[in-house]
C-alpha cells in the first residue's frame, strides 16, 4: 500500500495523524512537520487552495518515494481565512503549539510579513510560495532570517512588464488603475512606473472590495493611451477588465501574478478577456525544464484532468526546496534548514532552475502569458 500524506487540520478539523517528537526538530520523530499556513477561505481563498493542492500533490510523491531521509512528511494545514491577524495566529500556532520544523505559506504578500515577528521568535523558517513584495524578505536594508520565497518580487515582475510593454509590445503611454490597498499593488505600481520608458498619462486607485469602476473609467476612456496597467489581485482586475471592455475600452490589459487564476476569467467573461497579458511563474505551454512533463501528468491524474496553474507549481516547488535543504542538512532540523535555504543553489523546480540571492528571492525567469477569449493564446519565458 503506497503510504499518503497525513494532513493535520486546524482545532475544528479531522486529525488524520499522529506526530512523534516535538519542538523544531524531527531528530527523534517519526515524521517530519511541516506548517500550512493558506488563505483556505475568505477573499483570496484562491489562491491559498491551489497552493494547498499543490503542496498535497507533492508531498505524495515525496511520501510514496519513501519521504524524506527515510521519514515521512506530515502536513499540518490551517486556515488563515485571508484575513492577516489570522495568519499571524497561525503561525504561532505552527511553531509553538503544533512545534513543526518549516511551515509554507501565507500566499498573500501583507499576510506573509505579518508573520515574521512570530517566525523569528521561534527561530522557525518559513517559504511564502506567491508573496511577491519586495518588504518580506528585506525589511529597512535588513535581510529577514527566517523567510524565503518560491516566487519572483515585485520590483522584478513589475520592472520586467515595464520593459516588456515597451520593447515587446511597443507601447509608449499607459494608464495605471492600481491596488492601494495591498502591499502587492503599492509595490508593482512603483517598480513598474520606475521602469516603463513611456509616459503615465493617467493614474488612478481602487481597494479591496471595490465593484463598481466605471466612474475611473469614464475618466480614462478618451484618453490618449495605448495599454491599461492593473497592479492587482483577480478578484477586482476581473471586473475592472469586464466593465472596460464593455464600455468599449479595447486597449490591452497587462497585469501581474495576481492575474494567474481562472476566477479572473469567471469574473470578467471570456468574451471581455482579450488582448490581456500578465507576469506569471509557470505555464505548462512554456515548460522551464524536463520536470515539468511529470508534474503536469500527475496534477492532471489527480484533478480530473485539470490543467494546473501558476499557483500549484509554486507550492509545489516549495516543498521540494524544503526536501532539498533538509537532505542538504542531513536532518530536520530549523535552524540548519533555514541555513540550507538561505544557501540554495541551481534548485531545478517546475517554475525553474533558481538560486537563491543574499536577499532571499530566488533568481530565475518569469513567463508573460497573453489571454484570448478568455484562454492562453500565448506564452513567453522572459529572462531576468
Amino acid at each position: 500500500m503506497k503510504k499518503r500524506l497525513s494532513i493535520l487540520l486546524g482545532a475544528s478539523m479531522l486529525l488524520l495523524a499522529a506526530c512523534g517528537g516535538g519542538g523544531s526538530s524531527a531528530k527523534d520523530g517519526e515524521t517530519i512537520k511541516i506548517g500550512v499556513n493558506l488563505e483556505l477561505s475568505g477573499a483570496v481563498s484562491a489562491y491559498g487552495i491551489q497552493e494547498r493542492d499543490g503542496i498535497e500533490l507533492a508531498v505524495d510523491k515525496i511520501n510514496d518515494e519513501g519521504g524524506i531521509l527515510g521519514k515521512q512528511i506530515e502536513l499540518v494545514v490551517k486556515d488563515n481565512k485571508s484575513e492577516t491577524a489570522e495568519a499571524v495566529s497561525v503561525t504561532a500556532s505552527l511553531t509553538n503549539n503544533d512545534k513543526v520544523v518549516a511551515i509554507i505559506g501565507p500566499a498573500t504578500s501583507g499576510a506573509a510579513k505579518a508573520t515574521i515577528p512570530n517566525l523569528t521568535k521561534a527561530k522557525v523558517p518559513a517559504i511564502t510560495p506567491s508573496g511577491t513584495n519586495d518588504e518580506i524578505t528585506v525589511v529597512n536594508g535588513t535581510v529577514q532570517e527566517y523567510i524565503f520565497r518560491t516566487s519572483y518580487q515585485d520590483s522584478f515582475q513589475g520592472s520586467l512588464l515595464a520593459k516588456y510593454a515597451s520593447d515587446n509590445m511597443g507601447k509608449t503611454k499607459g494608464v495605471i488603475i492600481g491596488d492601494n490597498s495591498s502591499d502587492y499593488g503599492k509595490g508593482l505600481t512603483k517598480a513598474f512606473e520606475d521602469e516603463f520608458k513611456g509616459d503615465v498619462v493617467e493614474k488612478e486607485y481602487f481597494v479591496e472590495g471595490d465593484k463598481d469602476f466605471k466612474a475611473i473609467l469614464t475618466k480614462i476612456k478618451d484618453k490618449d493611451f495605448d495599454f491599461i496597467y492593473i497592479p492587482g489581485y483577480y478578484t477586482e482586475a476581473g471586473l475592472i477588465i469586464k466593465q472596460a471592455r464593455e464600455m468599449g475600452i479595447k486597449q490591452p490589459i497587462l497585469g501581474a501574478d495576481g492575474f494567474s487564476d481562472s476566477k479572473l476569467v469567471d469574473v470578467a467573461g471570456a468574451e471581455n478577456v482579450n488582448d490581456v497579458f500578465y507576469t506569471s511563474h509557470f505555464s505548462e505551454n512554456a515548460p522551464a525544464n524536463d520536470t515539468v512533463a511529470d508534474f503536469v501528468a500527475d496534477f492532471k491524474a489527480k484533478h480530473k484532468d485539470k490543467s494546473p496553474s501558476s499557483f500549484n507549481a509554486l507550492a509545489y516547488d516549495s516543498v521540494f526546496m524544503l526536501k532539498t535543504a533538509i537532505e542538504n542538512a542531513g536532518e530536520a532540523d530549523s535552524e540548519k534548514i533555514k541555513d540550507e535555504l538561505a544557501n540554495l543553489k541551481e534548485f531545478v523546480g517546475v517554475t525553474g532552475t533558481m538560486t537563491m540571492d543574499e536577499n532571499h528571492n530566488p533568481v530565475k525567469a518569469a513567463v508573460v502569458i497573453g489571454l484570448t477569449n478568455g484562454e492562453e493564446a500565448t506564452s513567453e519565458i522572459v529572462q531576468p
